[in-house]
């Protein structure tokens, strides 16, 4: 059954050498009760732990059923000490985090019984012991007799073929000591039983057979045995420790330690709540950044204008001339160098056209053209415009809509869709008084959202206004004015220029007139609205085609096309001076600029995209450049925020990694505080992995508490947060915790943790179970 042939074990301490088991050889029966006496120190208790697996021999062999030892791996010893060896100990070594029925299913549990068997075989153990009343009880509520029984019906529950008791009524009293080797006795007749023990009574009282030991050698042996060549087959089954009970080991003992793991589980959390709480705050941010966005979308539509303006490297290095130049060099300026002219090509224009409805369904065309309007005003006849510039500074003004022309912001024009509908001032303004505008030649007066208007916009229509006068809405809704033909406003003088017929009611009522009308007055719903038109009069870029297809061929644009001087002044003028007074007398049909309404901030990209399509394969020279305002400043509050969010993570961090080291030290406390529960999981089987496993499952259980701890109460911080910034800031639900990240944090802190108290379970698996055993 078992054989030890010339057995070295040698402990060294410095220089001094001790000779625990000093070429022991000794054969035992399958069954049989062996009881080893000797004082302390003979290496009894070596020898025993050599047999069951718990101390490897230094050399020579131990033979079991005829299989040699030696090749064994740690793998082979575990599964060697969970299938054929039961162990009772002096101690009890009972883990006191478990219930009496789970200690005795541990060794079943590692060699992956199933539980219904596993509770089965349990329970019949723990009634053999005489413990079944008591099965579901925990051993803090056991006397010692009865603990040492727990650890009896522990040993014998896997059927062992070897018991080893090491000195099993050590700390009992006399009555209990001999209820417990009655016991041992009984089991005897059933296996191999081998007792340490330091009385020479109880041993010649119960032992069959008793050796007796001193300076580690065997001094004597009463029944001595010559083991026979063995015809049984030996075969080891692995164990094996899952992950689920591994943290239901964990757990147990977490649940024994609420309080230290409560405020472990708190300060292991805060670095999760400020990550959180930086992240709530940033996708509320986020979110009002997107809103200004899609709102500053509206505003900076992408401009396609007749010139642009493009970005050019600056040179740092000017060379200083030499004293002996005696010359100058002409050169392009840089703002001449990235002035860049625009081809609004007919097949340009269609190509804008084609754009899918679906990235854009607004685009406004403006054109260059005058318009040649009048209006009744008291019964007699003025020339009005739709205008706000002020006649007095039209350096100014001209600046401003050169601006408004570049950007598209605070344009007079609005889109319309391609059935002719305004859904764009439905989206941004509310009417206050008449109607929206359903023709080309309905107009409307845009006014702020505090009702006031630009001064310039009324008298330019013909009011007399006085900064600080109030209009009634009635005396403005319903105004109709009368756009003149060129033929009609212009004559032609003996001289071949032209010159603007007198304003009368004559020229007012000519039958070729256009009628427009404003037909209601509205105001910016939102402040992100504001100066998406200008304050005045809007109108539609359909009204303007109009007048350019009733004016492109009316005699003073022909005129003035085949004209060197300007028709109406006599000036000289070269071409592109031609070509814009062409285009403000209605004779052209390229437009000053495109404005393009992305309909969502996310299709922005998409349209650019569809807009450098047509610039591929081209010449520089024949590139169309847009200016996108939009993205310059999304990308500068986006990258802003991005900037502040990871700054404030990684201060946040700091705090996760001392977590970490924490974590660390709290697990290392732990494998110091359960080196006995390790020696036990080992003398029960346990590989250096399952015991690594418990303690990856302890620090689990940590980093999930953490995690769930740290996200519940950054959450919980939102709501005061949310009142500060409101009253602060007037901005309502900021902190806003997205729940995947709130999941990835958790996630976070479990790995976080894991990896902060994987070195201590590291520490805890390579622990030597025979001196885990021997720990208090």
């Amino acid at each position: 059954m078992l054989e030890l042939k010339h057995i070295k074990k040698y402990y060294h301490v410095g220089d001094s050498v001790t000779k625990a088991l000093d070429d022991v050889s000794v054969a035992f029966r399958k069954k049989e009760f062996v009881a080893i006496l000797g004082p302390s120190g003979s290496g009894k208790t070596t020898m025993l732990n050599g047999i069951g697996g718990l101390d490897v021999y230094d050399s020579g062999d131990l033979i079991i059923k005829g299989k040699s030892t030696k090749d064994f791996k740690a793998s082979d010893w575990d599964a060697y000490r969970n299938n054929s060896v039961g162990f009772i100990f002096q101690s009890y070594n009972i883990i006191g985090h478990l219930s009496i029925l789970d200690n005795v299913e541990m060794g079943m549990t590692l060699s992956g019984v199933g539980n219904a068997d596993k509770k089965a075989k349990a329970v019949k153990a723990l009634e053999r012991v005489g413990l079944g009343p008591h099965m579901n009880k925990r051993p803090n509520q056991l006397s010692g007799g009865q603990m040492q029984r727990v650890a009896i019906a522990r040993a014998i529950a896997n059927d062992p073929e070897i018991l080893l008791c090491d000195e099993p009524t050590g700390a009992l009293d006399t009555e209990t000591s001999v209820q417990i080797m009655d016991l041992i006795k009984e089991l005897s007749a059933e296996r191999l039983v081998i007792m340490v023990t330091h009385n020479p009574d109880l041993a010649r009282e119960y032992a069959s057979r008793i050796i007796e030991f001193a300076d580690g050698k065997i001094q004597h042996d009463s029944n001595p045995y010559d083991e026979e060549v063995a015809d049984e087959t030996f075969a080891l089954k692995k164990t094996k420790m899952t992950y689920w009970t591994a943290l239901k080991l964990s757990f147990t003992n977490i649940k024994t330690k609420k309080g230290r793991t409560a405020l472990t589980a708190f300060a292991s959390s805060i670095g999760i709540i400020g990550i959180a709480v930086v992240l709530a705050l940033s996708t509320g941010f986020q979110k009002q950044v997107n809103k200004t966005q899609t709102n500053t979308l509206a505003q900076m539509p992408i401009t396609i204008s007749q010139t642009a303006q493009q970005q050019q490297k600056q040179s740092d290095k000017i060379k200083t001339a030499k004293s002996s130049d005696q010359a100058v060099t002409a050169q392009v300026s840089q703002a001449d160098k990235a002035t860049h002219t625009n081809k609004l090509t007919s097949d340009y224009l269609t190509y804008i056209k084609d754009m899918s409805p679906s990235l854009s369904n607004n685009v406004t065309y403006t054109y260059a053209t005058g318009m040649n309007l009048l209006r009744q005003v008291n019964g007699k006849t003025k020339s009005v415009t739709f205008s706000n510039k002020n006649s007095k500074s039209a350096s100014s003004t001209s600046m401003s809509a050169a601006m408004s022309s570049m950007s598209g912001v605070a344009t007079s024009v609005y889109p319309t869709t391609q059935n002719g509908k305004s859904n764009f001032l439905k989206k941004h303004y509310e009417v206050v008084s008449g109607q929206y505008p359903t023709s080309a030649n309905e107009v409307v007066l845009i006014a702020n959202r505090d009702n006031t208007v630009n001064i310039n916009a009324l008298k330019n229509l013909g009011y007399s206004a006085k900064s600080g006068e109030q209009f009634k809405f009635s005396q403005i809704v319903g105004t109709t004015l009368k756009v003149v033909t060129n033929n009609d406003y212009y004559q032609k003088l003996p001289t071949g220029n032209y010159l603007p017929n007198k304003i009368t009611t004559a020229l007012y009522n000519k039958s070729a007139n256009q009628t427009i009308k404003v037909v209601g007055v509205l105001r910016a719903k939102t402040k992100d609205s504001d100066n998406v038109l200008a304050s005045g009069i809007a109108y539609s870029d359909n009204l303007t085609q109009n007048i350019i297809n009733t004016n492109k061929t009316s005699d003073i644009v022909k005129a003035q096309k085949t004209s060197d001087t300007n028709v109406m002044t006599g000036a000289k003028v070269d071409s592109d001076m031609r070509d814009t007074l062409v285009s403000t007398l209605g004779g052209s049909t390229t437009p000053a600029s495109i404005l393009i309404y992305p309909n969502s901030f996310k299709n922005k990209d998409k349209v650019l995209s569809y807009l450098d399509s047509y610039n591929k394969g081209k010449s520089k020279t024949d590139k169309v450049i847009y200016t996108d305002l939009a993205g310059t400043v999304s990308s500068l509050t986006g990258g802003l925020m991005d900037a502040i969010t990871y700054v404030l993570i990684a201060f946040a961090g700091i705090s996760l990694v001392t977590s970490m080291i924490m974590i660390a030290i709290i697990t290392y406390t732990s494998v110091l505080e359960r080196t006995k529960e390790i020696g036990i999981l080992k003398a029960l089987g346990a590989r250096k992995k399952d015991i690594t496993r418990v303690f990856d499952a302890e620090t689990t259980i940590l980093g999930v508490a953490s995690g769930l701890l740290g996200v519940v109460i950054a959450w919980l911080l939102t709501f005061p947060i949310n009142a500060v910034l409101s009253n602060i800031t007037g901005l309502n639900n900021v902190a806003h915790l997205n729940p995947m990240h709130g999941l990835i944090l958790i996630i976070i802190s479990t790995v976080l943790t894991v990896l902060g108290g994987h070195i201590p379970a590291r520490m805890a698996a390579k622990k030597d179970a025979a001196t885990a055993l021997r720990s208090e």
